[in-house]
């Protein structure tokens, strides 16, 4: 995966008034960021899991949590029938 190293600079008054220990502040952050641009339909799914650089799964858990609705289109719809077609035409279905 090719990464890109984007800098964000924050008042120090405010990086201490984060709750956060040090250890995780990183991944809690850019957990942060990837749930709300997903929530608001700026980043999909997998784009999302990659920016926090968490499972599928922690990812599905996590909107869980905070009771945010997946997202699905009729496009995801669509890849979704198309992909079940062609396992289905593959197990002799």
């Amino acid at each position: 995966m090719v990464t890109e190293e984007l800098t964000i600079t924050i008042p120090a008054e405010v990086k201490s008034a984060l709750k956060i220990p040090e250890t995780e502040l990183a991944a809690r952050l850019r957990l942060e960021l990837a749930v709300h641009l997903y929530e608001e339909w700026l980043l999909t799914f997998g784009k999302s899991v990659k920016l926090a650089q968490v499972s599928r799964w922690e990812f599905a858990e996590e909107l869980t949590k905070r009771r945010i609705a997946r997202h699905y289109s009729e496009k995801d719809l669509e890849e979704d029938l198309a992909f079940a077609n062609l396992a289905g035409k593959e197990n002799g279905r």
